[in-house]
């Protein structure tokens, strides 16, 4: 975990995974429908991903891809990734799959670099361009990590269109204003 305060960094790891137990694990009820404490060898079931993650560096599951990086997920990517609603599949989309990319698919990190290169271009575009009505439908696709670019963008692009419209080109600084203690 990044920063243990982060509500965002807690989101990501909430997502769940499949994973498989490499081990029969007693004193442990992992489904409330079943009556035993115990999880045998070759179980297949879905954990949040901080507690895949300890399991999987203890050998004890072995962590598979989520429905949010299947096939289907990546078809449609390559297809194109602009138009993909990558919101509803995972809100921390770029962040899980780094977290993941390394325990599961080492072929995550490449859709990951791929999906973000085509999208950036397009949530920077849309954030320069775009009035707020068609900005807020273009909003919902988009990830937690896209929101905060898209946002910034526009508070850059703001920011920009002041400074070029008036104010004070040069400001004066305020050391400058200071008069030196006179030597005695």
């Amino acid at each position: 975990m990044a920063n243990y305060y982060d509500i965002d960094s807690i989101l990501v790891e909430e997502e769940f995974v499949p994973v498989v137990f490499q081990k029969a694990i007693n004193g442990v009820k992992i489904d409330e429908s079943t009556e035993k404490g115990h999880v045998e060898q070759g179980s297949k079931t879905e954990l949040p991903f901080w507690l895949a993650h300890e399991l999987h560096m203890r050998q004890a599951v072995s962590i598979g891809v989520p429905a949010c990086f299947n096939q289907k997920t990546r078809l449609e990517i390559q297809a194109d990734a602009a138009c993909v609603d990558l919101r509803s599949r995972c809100p921390y989309f770029y962040e899980f799959g780094c977290k993941l990319a390394p325990l599961c698919d080492k072929s995550i990190g490449l859709l990951l670099a791929y999906a973000f290169r085509i999208r950036y271009k397009e949530v920077l575009h849309k954030a320069h361009t775009t009035g707020f009505a068609a900005a807020s439908k273009f909003l919902m696709l988009l990830t937690k990590e896209e929101s905060y670019m898209y946002e910034a963008a526009q508070s850059s692009m703001a920011a920009f269109k002041k400074w070029r419209m008036g104010g004070p080109r040069l400001q004066r600084a305020s050391i400058l204003g200071r008069k030196r203690k006179p030597a005695e």
